[in-house]
């Protein structure tokens, strides 16, 4: 059995952590075929956008703490290392949109992964904690960075060491997401939001993307000049100059990527 499901839809690679016995926690196996299905998404360009939510009662809980402490496993380095890690850059560096249904619990890892999407968004019954502190660690995949910038230092601060339960509708009203659904409507909203930006001006959405990216470490001089550079290569795209000529037509433009 697949730990990740994956297909592609209408330009959206759709992918459903795949272990709801476990409440689709990671274990190695499904960690490696997560990332390889990002790499799919990378290389492939008839995928223009991509979709990850799960299978079952939960989104993720987090590192199956099973192998974590098995003494034949890989252990807390490589797991970080060789797991998480790669994740995170890969969903960040990705010059495609990722969105994130999260459909119930997510937890840990979890949490953060989704937090590391591009847009999030929840079933009223989801929630989130950082579960870490409740057993000694750390939070890890990316959640010391993406937290406080999403939500303030002092609330990340607190969600951290308190390890409490946060839902879905707080989580949106302190900006940790995008917005909260229906359960029954969450995949549905998800998916065509997927699908709008698969048809947008996904070369544009690429480089807002990177200067997002930049934007956390740059100074305010230095990110202006990066958008100015930015926005030649946007002006230079086949997609802008089919924007600009759809727009005087008045007809609805027809975007490839490029």
């Amino acid at each position: 059995m697949s730990l990740i499901g994956s297909k592609i839809e209408s330009g959206v690679l759709v992918l459903h952590l795949n272990r709801p016995d476990k409440f689709n926690s990671f274990n190695r196996e499904m960690a490696l075929q997560l990332i390889a299905e990002l790499d799919k998404a990378a290389d492939e360009k008839t995928i223009r956008a991509v979709l990850i939510t799960a299978n079952g009662k939960a989104f993720c809980a987090g590192q199956d703490l099973a192998e974590a402490m098995d003494k034949n496993g890989p252990g807390i380095e490589r797991i970080v290392h060789e797991h998480y890690n790669p994740i995170i850059l890969r969903l960040r560096k990705l010059q495609k949109p990722v969105v994130c249904a999260v459909n119930g619990v997510a937890a840990g890892a979890g949490a953060n992964i989704a937090l590391a999407c591009d847009v999030v968004f929840a079933g009223k019954a989801s929630s989130f904690i950082q579960a870490f502190s409740k057993i000694g660690l750390i939070p890890d995949s990316g959640g010391t960075f993406f937290l406080p910038k999403l939500i303030g230092f002092g609330k990340a601060s607190a969600l951290m060491m308190l390890g409490d339960k946060v839902s879905a509708t707080d989580a949106e009203q302190m900006g940790m997401i995008y917005k909260v659904v229906d359960d029954e409507k969450l995949f549905e909203t998800a998916l065509a939001t997927a699908t709008t930006l698969a048809q947008m001006p996904t070369k544009g959405i690429a480089l807002t993307k990177k200067l997002l990216n930049e934007g956390t470490t740059n100074t305010l001089e230095k990110q202006l000049q990066r958008e100015k550079e930015e926005q030649v290569i946007a002006a230079s795209t086949y997609d802008y100059n089919e924007g600009v000529n759809a727009f005087l037509e008045k007809r609805q433009p027809v975007f490839k990527g490029d």
